[in-house]
Order: C-alpha cells, then structure tokens, then sequence
C-alpha cells in the first residue's frame, strides 16, 4: 500500500517541493474524510495513489493544461481528477462539480486543507453551470451518449492549447460500441503506454475536440 506521492513522482519528475507535500497530504485528507462521508470504496482508499490520483494525472500525460485556462470537472465526486489536476496545473482554474452535495463538502475542505486557490467547487449538475471552458474533465460518469448534452455549449469557441478545446474523459474497458452510440469522433489514448502498473491496462483518456 502507498501512503506517499512516490508512485506519482515515479512518472512526474519535475514536481516542486510544494506540489509533493499536497499529493503526500492527499492520504491522510482523504482517509479522514472518507470515514465520514463515503466517497472512495473502503477497499480503494488503500490504492488511493494508483487508482484515483495517478489515474487522474494520465489526463496530464496526454494534454499539458496552460495558464489561465479553464477547465471543469463534471461529476467530480471526491474530486477526481480534478484535485490531483489542480496540484499539477496550478496555474489553471479547475471548477469542479457534482450533483451530491456531501461530496463537494469533501472536495471542499480537501482543497482548503491543501491551500488551492485555483479550484472552485459548486453542488451543482453540469447542465445547471452557467459558465465557458477550454476544457471538460471527468471519470467515467455515465455513457458519451448521455454525458455530451450536458457539456456541449460549455465550451470556449478559442483554443490556447496545443490540442483543441473539447473533452479528456477517463474510462476503462471496451469502449469502440460506446463510440459509435455517441456517434462523437472520439480519439482513444490507452493509459499503458504512460503507466506500468496492471490496474491501466485497461483505461483510457478519451478525447473529444468540440
């Protein structure tokens, strides 16, 4: 079991000192929150590092957010990816959402706990956010063919970017049928090529220009 951001530093060698003590900070945050209010399975809080923030910062592998932009995480849960993004991107404005709100209270104190002052967490459904961004995150919430009427005007028209606005959303296992129902021209990147470990044979960042 992992308890340090060692498995992170593994793959991203040029974190400062401060972005090292919040990923070692995010066990102890996490585990104390969780046994209150149940946002990670009791039997994945020990795989914290692997599961849930690495998993988050293969978003980063494939795209290098810039200062300045915006990016919202839909349906963030605890606050992946969009905790672990914000400790990499500290530049960038993460606005994190979900539809419960005792999970945004975890996010909430979590990034008060690390002393982020680029995320905004709201209680809210993404079709309720009144807002444009470069880019939409987010964890295997639903299917494509339902997540993308939620996000699709949320969209900055300008990209600043070496990639174009659109969607980075992390998703495991057979996904080419889920593709063609969307009917969206999605592009797969396999998490193996970045990461070693079993759990990302599977897993993928699915990309989607708007």
């Amino acid at each position: 079991m992992e308890i340090s951001s060692t498995l992170i530093q593994k793959y991203f060698k040029d974190l400062s000192a401060d972005q090292i003590s919040k990923f070692d900070q995010l066990f102890d945050l996490y585990s104390f929150w969780n046994a209150q209010i149940n946002v990670i399975s009791r039997k994945d809080i020990e795989e914290l590092y692997e599961r849930h923030i690495l998993h988050s910062l293969g978003i980063a592998k494939f795209c290098t957010f810039k200062p300045g932009e915006k990016v919202l995480d839909v349906g963030t849960g605890g606050g992946f990816p969009g905790i672990p993004l914000a400790i990499l991107f500290p530049e960038t404005e993460f606005h994190l959402v979900d539809s419960i709100g005792k999970k945004i209270k975890v996010v909430t104190e979590v990034a008060a706990a690390l002393g982020l002052k680029n995320v905004k967490a709201s209680h809210l459904r993404a079709e309720q956010v009144d807002d444009k961004y470069d880019f939409v995150v987010s964890r295997a919430v639903t299917r494509l063919i339902d997540f993308y009427p939620w996000i699709k005007d949320k969209f900055n028209k300008n990209s600043k970017n070496a990639i174009a606005n659109g969607i980075l959303y992390l998703k495991g296992g057979e996904l080419e049928e889920e593709i063609k129902e969307s009917r969206l021209k999605a592009e797969l990147y396999p998490l193996a090529a970045y990461f070693e470990e079993d759990f990302f044979e599977t897993k993928f960042v699915v990309y989607i220009p708007c």
